[in-house]
């Protein structure tokens, strides 16, 4: 059995951001049946940053993509900020990544043809802001991450950091308490790998945003406070990362 803080023990604490709860996810191929995940119980409070390693094929993908929303379990509970993901209609697991999640990922997931700002804009199409709201929000969240006078650059005009500094503001412009970066440093040479994670870091401290990311990389993972481990599609270590 994985090692756990008595935090993360127990039921869904008052605290929780995300809990799952006994998660399978079961794939056929051919004869042959496939446990990505295989009994998946982890929570996650308001304000973590917690990491998620495993070798390929350990099932650390799928768990990413079903606390996601973009994936459903096999069988198993999701509690995403007290709400029951499982049974939701398409329309309303639309809405909740939307209000919920804010992603970034490796790709940086861009529009090619479209200004920063714009793409800053897009997830904000989806809600009820006005348009002069979705402007004030984008240009706020551009400037915090030093992108000030890179407003109406495409991503052609733009490093690879700056690219996924816009990444970063798409995924906080709309509010969501939660962030889930796939392999966000992985198209990244090391000197920006790590002002990208130190940004994380800072917004993690400052704006207690709860960050999960997923890496295969040790160093990128230490800039994290906890880090959950998978194989097998089974979580095989939990614990919390010591900072010298």
């Amino acid at each position: 059995m994985p090692r756990r803080s008595r935090r993360h023990q127990g039921c869904f604490a008052n605290m929780a951001l995300l809990e799952t709860k006994d998660l399978y996810k079961i794939y056929e191929v051919g004869e042959n049946v496939v446990h990505a995940l295989d009994g998946v119980s982890v929570t996650i409070d308001r304000g973590e940053f917690v990491a998620i390693m495993g070798p390929s094929g350990s099932g650390k993908s799928t768990f990413m993509n079903v606390i996601g929303c973009l994936d459903e379990p096999t069988r198993g509970q999701y509690l995403l900020d007290g709400i029951d993901v499982g049974g939701l209609t398409r329309d309303e697991l639309a809405e909740i990544r939307n209000r919920k999640i804010g992603f970034v990922f490796q790709g940086f997931n861009l529009l090619p043809r479209t200004s920063a700002l714009e793409n800053v804009e897009l997830p904000m199409l989806y809600n009820s802001l006005s348009s002069a709201e979705r402007r004030k929000r984008a240009l706020d969240a551009l400037r915090m991450l030093g992108l000030e006078g890179r407003e109406q650059h495409t991503p052609n005009q733009l490093s690879g950091g700056q690219q996924q500094r816009v990444a970063i503001a798409r995924a906080l412009a709309n509010d969501a308490p939660l962030i889930l970066a796939d392999e966000p440093t992985g198209n990244l040479d090391t000197k920006t790998s790590i002002e990208i994670m130190e940004l994380l870091v800072g917004l993690n401290l400052e704006s207690a945003i709860t960050i999960v990311l997923v890496t295969h990389e040790s160093d990128i993972a230490e800039f994290s406070r906890r880090i959950i481990r998978f194989r097998d599609g089974r979580i095989v270590s939990d614990e919390a990362v010591v900072k010298s």
